[in-house]
């Protein structure tokens, strides 16, 4: 019958439009993730929105960003998040905004996928714009000492100090001590005949 195919129709709409876990726009952006996936939903200059989906028992990274500060807001299951120093426990409808340089993370320690909306604002937006502290998937990479993403620079770069060759290392003086030792010894060698002879002239 046809009413009861419009009962069906909006029987099926209320139960997707009461379930926060199921997506019925067009994402720009979908990638999975070992915690979970995300969508990018929209975005613009200095703006980003994603859809933050973490399935039970599992976390982020713990992560900061150098370029663009989060708001997120939770609407499915129970978030923990690290904040900095904080922890928070988030249910749904509730928010938090995470500074840029700020250690971060989320975590899902329920029975119920986590869906959170997050904000991005910043200059630079990128995905590559994430230094990790700790990472239950072995993400972080091994940073070289080139004065970015955390790391030290050498103090002085044009004062490092050459090593010195064994070589270079001899006196130069040696070789010009040999024959000035010579020359002194050889008038005294030449001095004592002399006083020899006359020895043996008095002995006789």
């Amino acid at each position: 019958m046809p009413g009861s195919k419009a009962v069906d129709r909006s029987q099926r709409k209320s139960e997707t439009s009461s379930d926060p876990t199921v997506m019925r726009s067009h994402p720009i952006e979908f990638e999975t993730r070992p915690w979970g996936s995300f969508s990018t939903l929209e975005e613009g200059p200095g703006y980003k929105i994603k859809r933050l989906v973490v399935q039970p028992g599992c976390r982020l990274s713990l992560q900061k960003h150098r370029h663009r500060a989060e708001h997120w807001v939770v609407v499915a299951g129970t978030a923990t998040v690290v904040k900095g120093s904080r922890h928070l426990t988030l249910r749904g409808r509730q928010c938090t905004v995470i500074p840029r340089q700020a250690w971060h993370r989320i975590e899902n320690r329920g029975r119920e996928p986590v869906v959170i909306i997050e904000v991005q604002h910043g200059a630079y937006l990128g995905e590559d714009d994430i230094i990790r502290k700790q990472d239950d998937y072995g993400r972080i990479e091994p940073r070289a000492k080139t004065g970015q993403s955390g790391t030290q620079a050498p103090r002085h770069p044009g004062r490092t100090r050459v090593p010195e060759c064994q070589s270079a290392r001899v006196p130069p003086r040696a070789a010009s001590r040999e024959p000035s030792r010579r020359t002194k010894e050889e008038p005294r060698a030449a001095s004592r005949e002399p006083r020899r002879g006359r020895m043996a002239g008095r002995r006789k």
